[in-house]
């Protein structure tokens, strides 16, 4: 099973954290069920970016983006070339080192 290690981030896992996910979850679903709380206001339906992660090792296993996915990336903050919605990108068989970004764009945090 391969390894998402999560680099610190001071308000979602000051610690950083290492978790374990299945190839074909979600960079997200992963996270949230080892209780890392990505925000995800779109309920994860790639309709916003508030779940935008940069993949720091690892970016090439992950599935291809779809063009809706690259369209809503434009709009997020910080973008990089290895960012992706954790909600759309797909864990593969290799480990991935994942920065979440200070910021999103979100004007409105719901607790999830």
């Amino acid at each position: 099973m391969p390894q998402i290690i999560f680099l610190p981030h001071d308000d979602i896992c000051p610690e950083g954290a290492v978790i374990e996910a299945e190839t074909g979850q979600t960079i997200c679903d992963a996270a949230l069920a080892h209780d890392i709380e990505i925000e995800h206001a779109c309920e994860k339906s790639c309709a916003c970016t508030t779940c935008h992660v940069i993949v720091r090792e690892g970016f090439d296993s992950l599935n291809e983006s779809s063009e809706d996915e690259d369209d809503l990336l434009d709009k997020a903050w910080g973008l990089e070339p290895e960012s992706r919605l954790s909600c759309q990108a797909l864990v593969g068989s290799v480990d991935l080192v994942i920065e979440i970004p200070r910021y999103t764009i979100n004007h409105a945090k719901e607790n999830h």
